[in-house]
């Protein structure tokens, strides 16, 4: 039976891992000797640092993820974490089960500008200024994300289209497929992945890197697969770990990575943007009462 169809009921990871060692060829032997051997540290980590981990290749890693049921890293992972991690702590990292909303407000906010302070010293200025300009030479920029980066993503096109840039977010898999494979030298795509190991996003970003366009990232610092397929990476540092399938503290850093880049694109072509948030400004006004 695949187990894969129903992620939830993918469990024990360790002990099957333990069944099935014997049986294993010598690369799928490395992998998961290293993934028993360093568990806590697993659910933090992405496909790419496991793979570099065992000496192994991320093709590797998944077909061993495979073997043991699943879809892919990525669900090896959270069922890991459910066997090893509080579940309060699927919520969030800091929090305690008799926690009040006092500890609550002051954990979650001390939590945000945590993010917030760290992805500031993250952010390279200089792949900053080259995503501003990638974006500026453009002929129009497509913007991906999915699950929780929908959002943010949606959010990154509607302040683009404020400024005047041609801009268009696909937060639907079989859309960005499509854009992605029709995009070319002169599009830049903008992709918006905390784990950067999203399938969707991922397969996407490929594509379009493939299609001649310009691939910037915004991603949590780290290594990932995403970026062998990125010409320009903007960092986040939230601490949220990826075993969470809801992000949190990440939109966070999303969000003031999109407000900083559109902030700088502005600056570039000041008087264009100044023009065009003036004239969108007009036409927001007579939407409200």
């Amino acid at each position: 039976m695949n187990q894969a169809a129903n992620p939830s009921s993918l469990s024990g990871v360790l002990t099957r891992l333990e069944t099935l060692l014997p049986t294993l060829p010598p690369t799928a032997r490395r992998i998961a000797e290293f993934i028993a051997g360093n568990a806590q540290n697993v659910v933090h980590m992405s496909v790419t640092e496991v793979a570099e981990g065992a000496s192994a290749s991320e093709g590797s890693v998944i077909g061993l993820c495979q073997m043991l049921g699943a879809r892919g890293f990525q669900e090896v992972k959270l069922a890991l974490a459910r066997d090893l991690v509080q579940p309060i702590q699927f919520i969030h990292e800091d929090l305690v089960r008799d926690d009040g909303t006092t500890s609550v407000i002051s954990k979650i906010f001390r939590s945000g500008l945590q993010a917030l302070q760290d992805t500031e010293r993250a952010l390279n200025p200089v792949e900053l200024d080259r995503a501003v300009s990638a974006i500026r030479s453009a002929k129009r920029v497509e913007v991906f994300g999915i699950g929780s980066a929908a959002p943010i993503a949606e959010d990154a096109n509607y302040r683009f289209l404020r400024i005047g840039l041609n801009s268009r977010a696909s937060i639907d898999s079989h859309v960005q497929a499509i854009t992605a494979s029709l995009a070319g030298p002169d599009i830049a795509v903008l992709t918006i992945s905390h784990s950067g190991s999203t399938v969707e996003t991922l397969a996407a970003t490929k594509l379009a890197k493939q299609a001649g366009a310009t691939t910037i990232a915004i991603t949590n610092f780290g290594k990932s697969p995403l970026l062998a397929h990125t010409d320009i990476v903007l960092n986040t540092l939230a601490r949220e770990t990826q075993f969470r399938t809801e992000a949190m503290t990440s939109r966070i850093a999303q969000l003031a990575v999109v407000d900083t880049l559109i902030a700088c694109l502005a600056l570039a072509d000041y008087d264009r943007a100044v023009a065009t948030i003036n004239s969108t400004f007009d036409v927001l006004t007579s939407k409200r009462v």
